[in-house]
């Protein structure tokens, strides 16, 4: 039951933080957020500041290069993007470590295969992707250039969807063998 209010708590969150339009209002989001994520706090939040860096930065280049052509910009549309943004992602990573999304979705059976189906596919390729890194790792005498560093991360993108591809293809065989995507016989009945 924990689960399920956590979820409906984070779904309600999301449509206030995507609704609100002050950043005071937002950033006062932020800190409740960060009053929810307790000790775990400041590594939540740098880990979402991270993964949010990059993305922000070119939003907010690409929106700054508009003033260029004649376009109007707003300082605080700008700053009230990337703090939601940044809410969204601080919230995220702090209710996905305190739900258990199989348990917050138990009230669905489809939406319980769905999220084994995905989970299924998830910790294999976290595994396939640790492992990749630690070969790259482990066979690199110097720091790579950039260049190097962008083929070595194009080869493995490259065999993560060409792997991707190839589960897809087994999965579906498989579902399509236990009977999923076929028609029902009522489907095809003859109409009056």
């Amino acid at each position: 039951m924990k689960d399920r209010l956590l979820l409906l708590g984070y779904a309600i969150a999301v449509i206030a933080a995507t609704s609100v339009h002050n950043p005071w209002w937002l950033a006062a989001g932020l800190l409740l957020v960060a009053v929810l994520a307790g000790r775990q706090a400041p590594t939540i939040g740098w880990r979402a500041l991270r993964a949010v860096l990059f993305f922000s930065l070119v939003i907010s280049i690409g929106y700054a290069a508009g003033a260029l052509f004649g376009q109007a910009v707003s300082l605080d549309y700008l700053i009230l993007v990337n703090i939601r943004v940044y809410l969204l992602i601080f919230l995220t990573f702090t209710l996905a470590a305190k739900i258990d999304i199989l348990r917050a979705l138990s009230f669905s059976r489809n939406l319980t295969y769905l999220v084994t189906l995905v989970l299924s596919q998830i910790i294999p390729f976290r595994r396939l992707f640790e492992d990749l890194r630690l070969a790259a790792e482990s066979r690199r005498l110097r720091r790579l250039r950039l260049r190097e560093r962008y083929l070595q991360s194009a080869a493995a993108a490259v065999h993560l969807f060409d792997r991707a591809e190839h589960d897809a293809r087994e999965i579906a065989l498989a579902m399509r063998s236990r009977g999923f995507f076929q028609p029902d016989a009522t489907d095809n009945a003859p109409g009056d």
